[in-house]
């Protein structure tokens, strides 16, 4: 599949011009990007183009400035899964990726898969036909839709948009873990999709006990998230991005 272009808005802290030329500066480079817009007032950039989300928040972050994705692509037309593993040694953290897919044709999706904390290997994703995890990856059902595989060799302590996931050594163990990412298509719409499940396993057509796995929730399209202040919490964006922190999930 050919990749189009998509809207991508992202809340980033800016105090003046040198911000916004700082930010400028670190997109310009990038492949796949078609045009973008920096908001200081907002605090929000925005793209148009076909690259990762996660990539341009890389991007962004390494001018030395947070980069919350905000909303990608139109209203209803993403979503987002988190992935955890039900193995008893990952007890203490069992966040181990996440998967933020966009809509980006009336049939077409990206998803964009970042996993962190694994032994390294390919693993096998896979969209199941039921969010069901009473017994983890094992009670999802059978397989709705095949991703590509997804090749997990990036030391661990690398740069990556998830943070503190399972870094260094395994619990019980001194196995060495690793990173991975991997940006892919899929001939399906969010809607298909929501309230499934997704998996991750060491075996091809197969699910193992130790599958990582999670279920598809519908994301806010692009401009459809713009709070700065949690109504719920009264906490700032950037609040709530630190407590993520601590549990595994900020993106």
């Amino acid at each position: 599949m050919t990749a189009s272009a998509f809207e991508i808005v992202f809340a980033v802290p800016m105090e003046c011009n040198a911000c916004v030329d700082s930010i400028a500066n670190a997109l310009k480079p990038l492949q796949g990007i078609d045009k973008f817009d920096i908001n200081l007032k907002s605090n929000l950039v925005t793209t148009e183009g076909s690259l990762p989300p996660s990539e341009i928040a890389k991007a962004i972050q390494a001018t030395g400035r947070d980069a919350i994705i905000r909303g990608t692509g139109k209203p209803d037309s993403a979503a987002v899964c988190i992935l955890e593993s039900f193995d008893p040694k990952d007890r203490l953290k069992p966040v181990k990726g996440l998967a933020r897919i966009v809509q980006v044709s009336p049939q077409n999706v990206f998803v964009d898969l970042t996993v962190n904390g694994l032994p390294k290997g390919v693993y096998y994703p896979s969209i199941r036909s039921s969010g069901n995890l009473s017994e983890g990856a094992l009670s999802t059902g059978k397989s709705f839709y095949t991703l590509d595989p997804v090749n997990v060799n990036q030391p661990s302590n690398a740069s990556t948009t998830i943070n503190s996931l399972g870094a260094g050594t395994s619990e019980d163990s001194s196995e060495e873990l690793y990173a991975g990412q991997s940006f892919l298509y899929a001939k399906l719409a969010p809607n298909e999709i929501i309230g499934r499940s997704i998996i991750l396993s060491k075996l091809q057509n197969e699910v193992t006990k130790d599958s990582l796995v999670g279920v598809i929730a519908r994301s806010a399209g692009a401009w459809e998230n713009d709070k700065q202040i949690c109504s719920c919490s009264g906490k700032t964006i950037w609040q709530e991005r630190t407590d993520a922190k601590a549990q595994g999930v900020a993106v």
